[in-house]
């Protein structure tokens, strides 16, 4: 059960720690307020409705792009050291009050080994308190 228990936690730590320092991005594209696509690690795919500039010798008009382009950035953590020079005396002996009593919690207490449990006792033949001439008053 214990070993079982320890595979389980270190499962999911290995998971904590996976995602914890994964960094990713979501792309994601709109035409005017309508959102046509999103993406995760790559750009969105465009909806072929971008503004291209036509300027001639004698007018240019600019019109306003209707598509828009938004980018949401997530970063994974990567400093996993962990710093214990901060601590003040209190909370490093605090620390370590806990984690021995933690780890003391879980000692199982030794089982008595009882080495005659699977045999029977000798049957009597004869009744040795008759043998010897001992009554008990």
């Amino acid at each position: 059960m214990k070993s079982m228990l320890h595979k389980i936690l270190s499962i999911a730590m290995a998971f904590v720690v996976l995602f914890s320092t994964m960094s990713f991005t979501v792309n994601k594209h709109y035409c005017g307020d309508t959102l046509v696509d999103t993406s995760l690690f790559r750009e969105a795919k465009s909806c072929g409705m971008e503004m291209q500039s036509s300027s001639s010798k004698d007018c240019s008009v600019l019109k306003k792009n209707c598509c828009s382009n938004e980018q949401i950035v997530v970063e994974g953590q990567d400093d996993l050291k962990l710093d214990f020079s901060n601590f003040n005396f209190e909370q490093k002996t605090f620390i370590t009050s806990f984690v021995y009593a933690y780890v003391n919690l879980f000692d199982s207490v030794a089982k008595e080994n009882i080495h005659f449990k699977d045999y029977s006792p000798p049957l009597i033949v004869k009744d040795i308190h008759v043998l010897d001439e001992v009554y008990l008053i």
